[in-house]
């Protein structure tokens, strides 16, 4: 290189120099005035975007590219003020400050303020997702019901077009005020970087307290988010709402939730994603007696909403501890004036109602598990008797099911376990198999006290052998209560989807639909809780007891003979032979044994059969030809014996004291008067030869003991 060139070189390099120093000098000479000038804009774009008034305090550098504000607030237009914050920091481009709309990154914002309020005419809030680019925020029409879809996809847009590229919180403080409820989040710090999302927060929510740790990442041009969400301190989060709502106690100890696609297409939104929880755990008292914990719970989901719809699709996958479900389940309500009521239809007599126009269907199949990993998989809470149990061979569930309420009766429900080469080699809390060896049974009343505690077995005088048991009360509790007991695994589901349409359309549990094998299950291993989890329990014991043959069918019915409640503390055939007739269970005749099975539904109400004179009521006489004749139809009585059947028994007993209180009583039985009779649920079962399914009997409405006293005589 020659120096002339050299010289050119230096002397270029100078001139550059010189115009960088020049272009420096005058930055910091007008960057003051610029970032003001940018800063008004920046003001003038929000206020044409938004019916809001922005006020930024005195604005200056830090440092070279560093910008402090002083006082900020957003006020909505005739509304109270959304946010204040005492200082925002933010990295300024100097190049977007010449041009005259800057860009601001790395927000540092120190002692905020957010404060939501709602009433029941407005808001200060909503303003946010009525952006002039976009559709007005969904409406909820009545006739036609909401479109969660575009309610969703609203909401999703609105998150994450207001999640800042980069971020940082300190002493960030949100309130939410309504009506119904009250939220209060403290956020100490809260960064968001690259993307990633980091922080602890303090949330009071409905009086529920949550301290939590925050971790994740976004990509709001994708609606992209994984997140994961955890108690601090090594304690749960609590859901809040649902405690006040439905007085329910929902936590877990960490949650993850990714969405990894969105999609709006004809008004109908799709995502995809992730769901996880550990350590979830649910207490209702509806639903059980204690918390039911699932370990571990992983969803992959494909959902859809849209017009008054929901559901889980193709591809969706649960995992429940070490178990794997694919559900594809339905939801839909049906616009107003779609949808029909009626008494006899459904039940329902306003199509406001929450099950009018309700459309379910699910289809669950499990994939085939190991005999252990399906014991281990089962709730905790919901499974106690089955807690520990070991096994061999293989599961596999499936669940079909399927209710529109605008044709109630249509309604259907098939839920099976397969099963191969399975069985229990190990016993958990309980042992099935004790139904096979006399064993300690005791009885409880509703309200989980326990009344007595007897053998029942050989041990016990009071036990009668099967053998021994008049043939006339066996066939006609069979005949009442479940007349397939001996052919069938444990179950009858036309006989439980008919019981679950009638307690549907009365609002009550109107009609039972459970087999011996389960009222034995619920006495022998059970509490008398009714939650829906004891119900669960008792399905599962009731098909392994069915399905492994624990226990022969005449060995379950002899049981169940000896044990159940007959009346005020009378507990088995043999007390309740002795109280109401003063005989042993061999000697009971047609008549009487139709009357103890009469009352095996409702013990408590054995008084009400008769009238003070100790006559048969025309609803019991009308129970005694119904039942006998479809046992004469079936051969187990003569047609004869039918004929001649005493439309009454002769209380013998100590429960006629309790029965027969009129001072007159030598009195004819009085002529069953057909208009007296009381409807049975056994009438519409029957059809030509068929006979009743299982668990038919009506049970009657709860009545107050305090208004109804039940006699306690001592047992003779």
């Amino acid at each position: 290189m020659t120096p002339a060139t050299k010289k050119k070189i230096a002397l270029g390099f100078g001139i550059l120099v010189l115009l960088l120093a020049g272009a420096v000098g005058v930055f910091f000479l007008k960057r003051q005035q610029l970032l003001d000038y940018a800063l008004a804009q920046v003001k003038t774009r929000v206020e044409r975007k938004y019916p809001v008034q922005l006020t930024l305090g005195p604005a200056k550098f830090t440092d070279f590219n560093t910008v402090r504000v002083d006082g900020v607030s957003l006020v909505p237009t005739g509304k109270d003020t959304l946010l204040r914050a005492r200082s925002i920091n933010a990295s300024l481009s100097a190049r977007s400050l010449f041009a005259g709309r800057p860009v601001f990154s790395n927000l540092q914002i120190d002692n905020a303020r957010l404060t939501a309020l709602k009433t029941a005419a407005t808001d200060n809030f909503s303003f946010l997702y009525k952006k002039k680019s976009r559709p007005t925020a969904v409406v909820r029409d009545t006739t036609q019901g909401t479109n969660y879809g575009l309610l969703l996809n609203q909401l999703i847009e609105a998150g994450f077009d207001n999640i800042p590229a980069e971020a940082d919180f300190k002493n960030f403080l949100v309130t939410y005020r309504s009506p119904g409820h009250a939220a209060t989040i403290d956020m100490p710090s809260l960064t968001i970087e690259d993307g990633n999302i980091a922080g602890q927060l303090t949330a009071t929510i409905d009086s529920v307290e949550n301290r939590v740790g925050i971790q994740g990442r976004v990509e709001p041009r994708d609606y992209v988010v994984q997140a994961k969400v955890y108690g601090l301190n090594k304690r749960p989060v609590v859901f809040p709402y649902l405690q006040q709502r439905y007085k329910a106690r929902v936590q877990f100890d960490t949650l993850r939730f990714s969405l990894t696609d969105k999609e709006l297409d004809d008004d109908e939104l799709t995502l995809r994603g992730t769901a996880a929880a550990s350590n979830f755990a649910v207490y209702q008292a509806k639903l059980a007696d204690r918390d039911i914990v699932v370990r571990s719970g992983v969803m992959d989901f494909v959902a859809t909403l849209g017009q008054g719809a929901f559901s889980l699709d193709e591809g969706t996958k649960v995992t429940l501890n070490k178990m794997v479900f694919y559900p594809a389940i339905s939801l839909r309500k049906l616009p107003v004036q779609q949808r029909r009521i009626g008494k006899k239809l459904n039940g329902l007599t306003s199509r406001k109602d929450l099950l009018a126009g309700l459309q379910f269907k699910a289809d669950i199949k499990s994939t085939e598990t190991t005999a252990n990993d399906f014991f281990a998989s089962l709730p905790e809470g919901m499974f106690e008797t089955l807690e520990g149990t070991k096994g061999e061979g293989t599961l596999t569930y499936s669940l079909k099911a399927a209710l529109d309420m605008n044709q109630l009766d249509s309604l259907t429900f098939n839920s099976t376990l397969r099963s191969k080469n399975f069985r229990v080699t190990r016993w958990g809390n309980e042992d099935l198999s004790k139904l096979n060896q006399a064993f300690a049974y005791t009885a409880y009343n509703d309200k989980g006290d326990s009344i007595r505690t007897f053998k029942v077995g050989p041990p016990n005088r009071d036990f009668t052998p099967f053998n021994r048991i008049s043939n006339h009360l066996k066939n006609a509790i069979l005949t009442a209560e479940d007349p397939r007991f001996f052919t069938h695994r444990g179950f009858m589901e036309k006989a439980f989807v008919k019981s679950a349409i009638q307690n549907i359309k009365e609002k009550r549990f109107a009609r039972g639909g459970s087999t011996i094998s389960m009222q034995l299950v619920k006495n022998v291993f059970l509490t008398r809780k009714k939650t829906l989890a004891r119900k669960a329990e008792e399905t599962l014991i009731v098909w392994i007891i069915e399905n492994t043959r624990v226990a022969s069918k005449e060995r379950m019915f002899e049981v169940y003979l000896n044990i159940i409640e007959w009346g005020p503390k009378v507990y088995g055939v043999t007390d309740a032979a002795r109280f109401y007739f003063d005989k042993s269970p061999s000697e009971l005749n047609l008549s009487e044994s139709l009357y103890l099975a009469s009352i095996v539904p409702k013990p408590k109400f054995y008084r009400y059969s008769f009238d003070s004179y100790g006559n048969l009521r025309g609803s019991a006489r009308y129970f005694y030809r119904l039942i006998a004749g479809i046992m004469a139809k079936r051969g187990m009585i003569s047609q004869s014996a039918y004929d001649d059947l005493s439309l009454g028994v002769a209380l013998n007993g100590p429960a006629r004291k309790y029965i027969v209180t009129a001072v007159d009583t030598v009195r004819a039985f009085a002529p069953a008067d057909s208009a007296q009779f009381e409807p049975l649920n056994l009438i519409d079962l029957l059809g030509g030869n068929t006979t009743p399914d299982a668990g038919v009997n009506t049970t009657p409405p709860d009545q107050d003991d305090n208004n109804n006293p039940t006699p306690n005589p001592q047992q003779p």
